[in-house]
């Protein structure tokens, strides 16, 4: 797309390999199939994405292999999110971070029994842990306990992203859990946004254009703080099969969700395709 700006990024993304190579987590919601980085470049490219962010999935659990050789493959093109747990060594950080890593993902949403109490001690011990690297905290939360934690985020010493949105669904208005909390804290500028996922806001995965008024707003508290992404390959709705069900990616229009970000950001569109990633993700 000839109206996309130089070094556009897609923040957030996933790649699967081979399960030969790449073995799913014991504990998962799903088990991938390949999904590689070849392909996503196959769809960026015609879109004018340049740069992407590589985010950890939740079936690989904390094992980061398969996001590190992407990481490795795409060189200086790429910054990626990894997950981690409190085994994971200090020395493993430091060998992330020489490759790239940016920053640690917490998924307090998928596959996961949240225990709402401990989270606060979740998250002092994690930013304690990456704040040392210069990484960023990002978060998969939603609803109360968005609200529950907004106090804290501002006291933890590392930047925070939101995912998708803080996972608001349009269908629910503007004074859902959770919305407001996430609003004020883009206002005071104490987090990020990533204004991705829209199909997931929306009440149909082939609607994103419903998420256009919470998307506006956001990027109308703070358009110095809201980064995009496509969050290919787009997995599909899950069943109760838990791990055992093979993930199937829905042939979502990412030229389409690309659109319902010009439409909500206006102006600030290259800003945010260019400029906050490379705040952001450290190219600049």
């Amino acid at each position: 797309m000839t109206d996309t700006p130089a070094f556009a990024c897609d923040c957030h993304l996933h790649v699967f390999g081979d399960p030969a190579r790449y073995p799913p987590a014991a504990q998962r919601a799903y088990t991938p199939v390949a999904a590689t980085l070849a392909q996503w470049r196959a769809m960026a490219q015609p879109l004018g994405l340049q740069r992407l962010v590589l985010v950890q999935p939740s079936a690989y659990g904390t094992d980061n292999t398969c996001m590190l050789d992407a990481l490795r493959a795409a060189a200086g093109t790429a910054r990626a999110v990894a997950v981690i747990d409190e085994a994971t060594p200090d020395a493993a950080l430091s060998a992330m971070a020489a490759l790239g890593v940016v920053g640690v993902r917490l998924n307090l949403i998928t596959g996961v029994s949240v225990d709402p109490t401990r989270v606060p001690a979740v998250l002092r011990a994690t930013a304690a842990r990456i704040a040392k690297l210069g990484w960023h905290l990002q978060l998969l939360a939603q609803g109360a306990l968005i609200d529950n934690i907004a106090d804290i985020i501002p006291t933890l010493g590392v930047p925070v992203v939101f995912d998708h949105m803080a996972s608001v669904q349009a269908a629910l208005g503007p004074d859902q859990p959770g919305l407001n909390a996430v609003l004020r804290l883009l206002r005071e500028g104490k987090c990020w946004m990533k204004v991705s996922g829209a199909d997931h806001v929306a009440s149909r995965r082939d609607a994103p254009e419903e998420a256009l008024a919470i998307m506006r707003a956001m990027i109308e508290a703070n358009p110095d703080r809201v980064v995009w992404g496509t969050d290919w390959p787009h997995i599909g709705p899950l069943t109760n099969e838990g791990g055992s069900q093979k993930v199937s990616y829905l042939p979502l229009d990412n030229a389409a969700l690309l659109a319902v970000l010009r439409r909500a950001a206006g102006d600030a569109t290259n800003h945010i395709l260019a400029d906050n990633p490379a705040t952001l993700y450290g190219w600049k």
